[in-house]
């Protein structure tokens, strides 16, 4: 690609800039190849963003400078991107991002926008989240592979519940599970179902989990992340990449594909660079689908 170039996506001009830039040196990756992979992912992962304030995670100057969070949807944005205005607590309001569109999605990224955060919730509903989300956080030396191990522990749970549950990598260190609703449900609600399963499993598992966020207390163990369901919190969207040493994403798993990890003990299967990712869409579809669809209620626990 070159230096700098107009692009016609579906009937929108725009100016997209410095695609020779690299934004991840180890591979090295560029800002245009950056653009190409969210060019081909969007199909999937649109669906993902459609109706959610999403908050941008923006390196300008790639993985290795600085870095920024952008809540308020930047005010030269061209008309024809949406926003949606959110009431703070303290007062006022945000004006988030609505990436509800391939040109959308690509002005973005030119920004220098490398991970996408959308909210748990739509912006016409913003105290009904969508799922529940579980932040499966490794404390060294744990890594990803205790994280699996966790995950299997939650899917085997949520299975006694009647509760079909999906799960992805977070892109960058641990693993992340949702428990889709799409049915009516509060914050208040899924928070507080979420300390209790985390607590659950705490107990259970003493030796590998800890529902707490305190650092001293989670060395060796995994973090299981139960904050996350909270209006005013996002998380990272799946098919974003992460600004980690190589571009990696958040891909979605199988559960088979889960347990064989554990049982290999290799980590490097629960980790997917663009290229991977982009060939597991060609053959699979996007695994995290019913997480938009599949309808399910919030059961009452006894554990």
């Amino acid at each position: 690609m070159k230096t700098s170039s107009i692009l016609t996506i579906e009937g929108t001009e725009l100016r997209v800039s410095n695609l020779e830039k690299v934004y991840y040196p180890e591979v090295p990756f560029s800002k245009g190849e950056v653009i190409q992979y969210y060019i081909q992912v969007a199909r999937v992962l649109l669906p993902h963003l459609l109706g959610r304030p999403v908050t941008l995670k923006r390196y300008p100057d790639g993985v290795d400078g600085l870095f920024f969070y952008e809540r308020h949807c930047p005010t030269h944005r061209p008309e024809w991107i949406k926003t949606a205005a959110v009431k703070k607590s303290e007062g006022g309001r945000v004006d988030y991002c609505l990436v509800d569109s391939l040109p959308a999605l690509i002005w973005a990224v030119n920004l220098g926008t490398l991970e996408l955060h959308p909210f748990l919730h739509h912006h016409r509903a913003i105290h009904r989240p969508t799922v529940v989300a579980f932040d499966l956080d490794p404390g060294p030396p744990a890594g990803v592979l205790q994280c699996a191990q966790v995950a299997l522990h939650l899917h085997a749970l949520f299975m006694t519940l009647g509760l079909e549950s999906f799960v992805k990598t977070s892109g960058s260190k641990g693993l992340q599970v949702y428990v889709p609703l799409n049915t009516p449900v509060t914050y208040t609600a899924t928070k507080r179902f979420a300390h209790q399963i985390a607590k659950a499993l705490e107990s259970q598992f003493p030796e590998l989990v800890v529902s707490q966020m305190a650092k001293e207390l989670r060395r060796g163990k995994v973090l299981v992340d139960w904050s996350q369901n909270d209006d005013h919190k996002t998380t990272v969207a799946v098919y974003s990449l992460r600004a980690r040493s190589r571009p990696t994403g958040s891909t979605p798993l199988t559960w088979n594909e889960v347990k064989r990890a554990v049982q290999s003990e290799d980590a490097e299967q629960l980790r997917f660079e663009t290229a991977q990712m982009l060939e597991r869409i060609r053959r699979r579809g996007d695994l995290f689908a019913p997480i938009l669809s599949l309808r399910q209620k919030l059961p009452r626990l006894t554990i």
